[in-house]
């Protein structure tokens, strides 16, 4: 047990990246580690309960997000992306910079041994440096992605005006890469990427900058994954990055204990009429609060789930252009596809549902950690990626068998048909079959598989014992 460690956790403000970070303090605090996880009073409070066995050892320390001089850029209360339109993330990342200063005073009085950084926060690199704490980037995306995207000679500068000089050269796999691999951006995916990582925005700092300026700075690099899945981009990664890569494992989430007892009595009726499917026949349908969906969009998905003529359930978040939930429906969808289909509307125990007998399947937009979520139960993909790491996610998912991807047209939109023919292949169809055999046994043998895991992230924890802060001073 690691009970002489302190560790400070300093996430970005958006929950795909709260929640990883969170489950990485739970695990930690299971080894005996303190953690200190730093975010505002907003965002910590819509984070899981902790085990109560272990509140002693995780403190959440919040910082107030600071408010902009215009607050039309950023209303008050907003402290996560999922609180904005996409197009105002530039000023959340404003006022998160901000936080430089609570942060600086925290970590001189504290004076912990490691500050596990996200990808936004570069400010942390002096801060650190002047207190003589070593960093530790912890990415929330796949090694993958992170091989593809965060080459230090490609990041900035000259390398960048070579490397990454236009959104055409994030559609081919990058140069370093000395073995095959089908990642790459669409096209249509691919201008929006490049404008968002490497572009100028109001924070007066790209985000490519950004993660340029902490690799730099970290003594180590520690990734959700484990070599059995993506092994050849963890050695890639390492040889680029040149410093100690770790494959801390996939931070399992804990599989829920029988049936959550739920106060909620439309919960309780979507649960008995699980019960009632077929085993491995539902399709599970969700796309998380982050990603919001046009009318066109959504209902392209339903009638592309009606047209498949299979059951579903739907966690569907009611969209801003939504008057109420069944508006954001097609007119008569409900009454079509009753008793083969629930739509549910708002917070959904994901889980809980994954872990059903009768879900065989997910449509989801790919990101990493819905892929974890989902392949630990055996249930075969269907990935519609809309953006950052999700296109490049599917596209390995896709290139191991493990994953069908629903065609596009040119400008990106796709149909209800395509939909249906996806799913059709990857949960009933003859073709499929081998995709669903590699999903139930070859993949959840590594996803599912706690004691391997386990493993990686107890070597991460011996590392962290042998190299923190206090090591180091004289």
């Amino acid at each position: 047990m690691a009970r002489d460690l302190h560790v400070v956790m300093l996430p970005w403000s958006a929950f795909g990246h709260l929640i990883p970070f969170f489950q990485l303090s739970v695990d930690l605090a299971k080894a005996g580690v303190k953690v200190s996880f730093i975010s505002t009073p907003g965002n910590i409070r819509r984070l899981p309960k902790v085990p109560s066995n272990l509140a002693t050892l995780i403190d959440f320390v919040d910082f107030q997000l600071p408010n902009l001089d215009n607050e039309q850029l950023l209303p008050e209360g907003c402290e996560a992306t999922v609180d904005i339109p996409f197009e105002k993330v530039q000023y959340l990342k404003i006022a998160y910079d901000l936080l430089r200063h609570p942060v600086k005073q925290f970590i001189s009085d504290q004076r912990p041994d490691w500050i596990f950084v996200d990808a936004i926060p570069y400010w942390v690199v002096e801060i650190a440096q002047e207190h003589q704490i070593p960093l530790i980037n912890f990415s929330v995306y796949s090694a993958s992605v992170c091989a593809f995207l965060g080459n230090p000679t490609s990041l900035t500068g000259d390398g960048q005006k070579r490397r990454r000089f236009s959104p055409e050269s994030l559609t081919s796999p990058p140069e370093w890469f000395d073995f095959s691999s089908s990642l790459a951006y669409p096209r249509f995916l691919a201008t929006g990427m490049h404008e968002g990582f490497y572009g100028e925005n109001a924070s007066g700092i790209s985000d490519a900058e950004r993660v340029a300026k902490i690799i730099q700075a970290s003594k180590a690099f520690a990734v959700r994954t484990c070599p059995e899945y993506e092994s050849e981009y963890l050695n890639t990664l390492e040889k680029i990055i040149v410093k100690p890569v770790f494959p801390i494992g996939l931070l399992l989430p804990e599989k829920p204990q029988g049936r959550r007892i739920t106060t909620d009595n439309s919960w309780t009726e979507i649960f008995e009429w699980l019960d009632v499917q077929k085993p491995k026949s539902v399709v599970f349908v969700g796309f998380g609060s982050e990603c919001k969906l046009s009318k066109e969009q959504i209902h392209e998905i339903a009638n592309g789930l009606e047209l498949s003529g299979l059951p579903f359930l739907w966690a569907l978040r009611k969209p801003d252009w939504a008057l109420t939930d069944l508006d954001a429906l097609p007119s008569g969808f409900s009454e079509r596809t009753h008793g083969r289909g629930v739509v549910c509307f708002g917070w959904a125990p994901q889980l809980d549902i994954l872990g059903h007998p009768s879900i065989g399947g997910s449509l989801f937009h790919a990101g990493w950690g819905s892929i974890i979520e989902t392949l630990q139960f055996g249930h075969c993909l269907v990935v519609l990626p809309f953006t950052i790491d999700q296109p490049l996610n599917a596209r390995l998912l896709v290139e191991k068998g493990l994953a069908v991807e629903i065609e596009r047209s040119e400008d990106g939109s796709f149909s209800r048909v395509g939909i249906a023919e996806a799913l059709t292949l990857a949960m009933v169809s003859k073709e499929g079959e081998g995709l669903r055999v590699r999903a139930r046994s070859e993949a959840a043998e590594v996803f599912g598989n706690r004691d391997l895991q386990n493993y990686y992230f107890n070597g991460f924890v011996e590392y962290l014992e042998k190299n923190g802060a206090a090591n180091q001073r004289p």
